[in-house]
């Protein structure tokens, strides 16, 4: 239970609560321990007296000591909940807050379907015990013990009876906790596996539609859900073969109770009320007891999820500062490659020996087949992943040696995925720089050709996006996109493919634009469209992850086949294609 335990840190901020509502259940206990024996005071005194002032006083005294211990009981889960509901809050945030710290690396071994889970089902289970054992985890332990010692006062006889029943309790006890943690964990698996699939199939549910793939899917989530649902009954079904077990034992103990304390009260050596008082007390105790096991369920769930919650907090990312990273970065934005090879998690490299100069001004176009090493390339820079050998440096700076918050302040990106935020289309341009004015919203719009659109919409600015811009066109998306990178002004822009969507018309106004206010800054442009990268002051082309040309356009149409074959396939030879003709031109002008 050592990850449990770590987790207990988490209610430290609310100890006032969590030690009240202890205090209150012992109230409530301290009632319930009461009551068998004023019921053995009317059995033995008031009806064999048949003196109703003794049944109607005492009763009205049970009905008092009931509604004392109904308020601790009220006291103790207002207060439980309030502690365990707030811990809950605060693991969950703290969690959210590590996740936001992790590097690329990291995020791609967890995967967005398992965090998700870890965020949601686990903290939940987890906040659940901590509302238990402020409750039932001292209730259950105050009740078997108060209990036990009344039933000795009140016939230490009999209770040997109870104590030779207990044992077997016990042993049930220790057979559940040993096989409900690995069930529990595995079912805490398979809800993984299942919200993967959930969380793939809604983000891409314009695709399944798309390619018909609807059948596919169904028996994808069918066979994630049987597994769940195979796993889940596993473990419930150990809850529910262990609760008729422990009534077992526990009618057991009262018959045998009632059969011996018979015989006592027939031979006169105990009275009716200790009797009825003895099964009272019996009937807390092995109760208190079968309590425990499905406590020890629950506690076995929540520590296969403490496990999973631990494991992300403990994460640390891959990438990492060292101590003395420069903590601000202002860079003129000369970038070098040196001998850079790079494999994601250690594995086989996708770039090797990677060696170029981007001046500070430059336009840097990538070009390459899929799966070159363009994207990884242009990842490296911001040091969204670290190298594997070599360096990257900008301004002849490590990009090791500066703090990643500094690094990237000055880098503006547009990812190949053009990824939105639900909100207004002003929020997901404001957060390519906090506190943007509107004034720079609108000029990085109109950089990006996106004014006019989001001008012509009914709220302009304003215009609520819905879930990952899905009002919005590919095109437009990625044009609000290079707005928000465009905002922070940035040093270094990094276009990562991220004009695919975009109409050859306006993919030269964007370049134009660009070239306008990335003046005197870098740029590099990853690029499948080879009119993209035509008027580039430096065109690398990748093949297999190595460097293979290097040069302008005109130079690598000489020196470079690959180029050329790339260039030959898209414009036809040096036929340059009507459609195509205009940004070929309009490109050569700048």
């Amino acid at each position: 239970m050592n990850d449990l335990r770590r987790l207990a840190s988490f209610i430290k901020p609310y100890w006032k609560q969590a030690l009240i509502a202890p205090l209150l259940m012992v109230l409530e206990v301290a009632m319930d321990l009461l009551q068998p024996r004023l019921m053995q005071h009317i059995v033995d005194v008031g009806i064999p007296a048949k003196d109703l002032s003794i049944v109607l006083g005492t009763g009205l005294l049970m009905v008092t000591v009931a509604l004392i211990g109904a308020v601790g009981g009220v006291g103790c889960t207002i207060f439980a909940v309030r502690a365990a509901v707030n811990y809950g809050t605060d693991l969950r945030s703290a969690m959210y807050r590590k996740v936001q710290t992790l590097s690329f690396g990291n995020l791609d071994k967890l995967g967005t379907g398992q965090l998700i889970t870890r965020l949601t089902n686990d903290v939940i289970q987890v906040q659940d015990v901590v509302l238990i054992a402020l409750r039932i985890l001292v209730r259950t332990p105050l009740l078997v013990v108060g209990s036990l010692i009344m039933a000795v006062l009140t016939s230490p006889r009999l209770a040997l009876l109870l104590i030779a029943l207990m044992p077997v309790l016990i042993v049930i006890l220790a057979v559940v906790v040993r096989r409900a943690y690995p069930l529990y964990a595995r079912v805490q698996d398979r809800l993984d596996r299942l919200n993967t699939v959930i969380q793939e199939n809604l983000a891409g549910v314009r695709v399944v539609k798309a390619f018909v793939r609807g059948d596919h899917e169904n028996r994808r989530f069918g066979t994630a859900n049987d597994e769940l649902m195979t796993s889940s009954i596993r473990a419930m079904q150990l809850s529910a073969v262990v609760q008729p077990i422990m009534m077992l034992v526990l009618n057991f103990g009262v018959v045998a109770a009632i059969w011996f304390g018979g015989v006592a009260v027939i031979h006169e050596t105990m009275t009716v009320g200790q009797v009825v008082a003895f099964v009272d007390y019996m009937r807390q105790t092995l109760f208190s007891l079968m309590m425990v096991s499905m406590l020890l369920m629950r506690i076995s769930r929540a520590q296969a999820s403490a496990v999973r919650i631990v494991e992300v907090l403990d994460s640390q990312p891959d990438i990492q500062d060292p101590p003395n990273a420069q903590p601000v970065f202002a860079p003129q934005g000369r970038v070098a490659f040196e001998g850079v090879t790079f494999g994601y998690d250690g594995g086989e490299p996708v770039l090797r020996d990677i060696s170029f100069v981007a001046e500070p001004g430059q336009t840097v176009a990538i070009l390459g087949a899929t799966g070159s090493g363009k994207s990884s390339l242009v990842h490296l820079i911001p040091r969204f992943y670290d190298v594997g050998a070599g360096r990257i440096t900008i301004d002849g700076v490590d990009v090791r040696n500066v703090s990643q918050s500094a690094l990237r302040a000055s880098i503006g990106i547009a990812f190949q995925e053009s990824v939105l935020f639900s909100g207004a289309i002003a929020d997901n341009i404001q957060q390519g720089k906090a506190g943007a004015s509107e004034a720079e919203i609108v000029r990085a719009a109109q950089a990006a050709q996106a004014h006019d659109f989001i001008a012509a919409l009914p709220d302009g600015y304003a215009t609520e996006l819905g879930q990952r811009g899905v009002n919005l066109s590919g095109g437009q998306k990625q044009r609000v996109a290079i707005a928000r990178a465009l905002v922070r002004q940035p040093a270094i822009l990094i276009l990562d493919d991220s004009t695919s969507a975009v109409d050859v018309e306006t993919e030269t106004r964007i370049q134009a634009e660009l070239d306008r206010i990335m003046e005197g800054r870098t740029s590099f442009v990853v690029a499948q469209r080879i009119s993209t990268v035509l008027n580039a002051d430096k065109i690398l082309v990748l093949d297999n992850g190595r460097l293979v040309a290097e040069g302008t356009h005109s130079e690598l149409l000489e020196s470079s086949p690959i180029y050329r074959e790339i260039y030959e396939s898209q414009l036809g030879n040096g036929v340059v294609a009507p459609q195509q003709e205009t940004a070929h031109v309009s490109l050569q002008r700048h």
